[in-house]
């Protein structure tokens, strides 16, 4: 991004706060679950293992998966419909990427 002239740049992000604000007031109002169900049904397969993947990587990042966090990493593969042995080949993928910070 650091390619983009000023007043792109500029653009850029008042959209993306747009954005945030209206995720955040939806995410208020109808709740994760809800939005999770949306947000699938506009996603490509691929999106979905790419969305799947960020969520996985965020939660990974500070260490292990704790029970609650695998819960909804769970919950979130069942609502994107991802077959059960891609979910583990990207967990795996993430356990291989923070192996460091995981002994």
């Amino acid at each position: 991004m650091g390619c983009l002239r000023r007043p792109v740049r500029g653009r850029f992000a008042t959209r993306m706060v747009k954005l945030m604000d209206h995720l955040l007031h939806r995410l208020q109002r109808i709740g994760a679950q809800h939005l999770m169900v949306e947000a699938a049904a506009v996603l490509s397969p691929e999106q979905r293992s790419t969305a799947y993947a960020v969520a996985a990587e965020i939660m990974r990042s500070d260490g292990h998966l704790q029970a609650d966090e695998r819960n909804i990493l769970d919950n979130l593969a069942t609502v994107l419909e991802l077959d059960a042995a891609l979910a583990e080949q990207i967990l795996s993928v993430m356990n291989l990427l923070h192996a460091d910070i995981s002994r």
